[in-house]
């Protein structure tokens, strides 16, 4: 009987230590930065873990005042990238730390 009130001390630990653990990494990746292009260099955006633009350039050449329905087309596809590559950073890195578990949303 008490053997079991072990095995589930054991487990709560375990968990305590993955909670930790996210919360740190969770930390680490809102730091990290990363850089996306549309139009061949045209537009590039900098975002970080955060999903915040760091940064927009956009190349002389990417202005047209005749077309400026391309270059809004350019930034949109950028941002909306980035934003999909934080969403994939932070679920790969969180795999890795829970070994693949499938966490519900929120538990963390």
């Amino acid at each position: 009987m008490f053997g079991n009130m072990g095995n589930m001390a054991g487990m709560m630990k375990k968990v305590q230590k993955l909670q930790g653990d996210m919360a740190k990494l969770q930390e680490e990746l809102k730091a990290r930065t990363l850089e996306v292009s549309t139009g061949g260099g045209a537009v590039k955006v900098v975002v970080n873990g955060e999903k915040k633009i760091q940064s927009i350039k956009i190349a002389p050449t990417a202005v047209d005042p005749e077309d400026v329905e391309m270059l809004e087309d350019l930034v949109t596809a950028a941002v909306n990238e980035a934003m999909s590559k934080v969403d994939d950073m932070m679920a790969q890195e969180m795999g890795k730390l829970t070994g693949g578990l499938n966490l519900p949303p929120g538990m963390f």
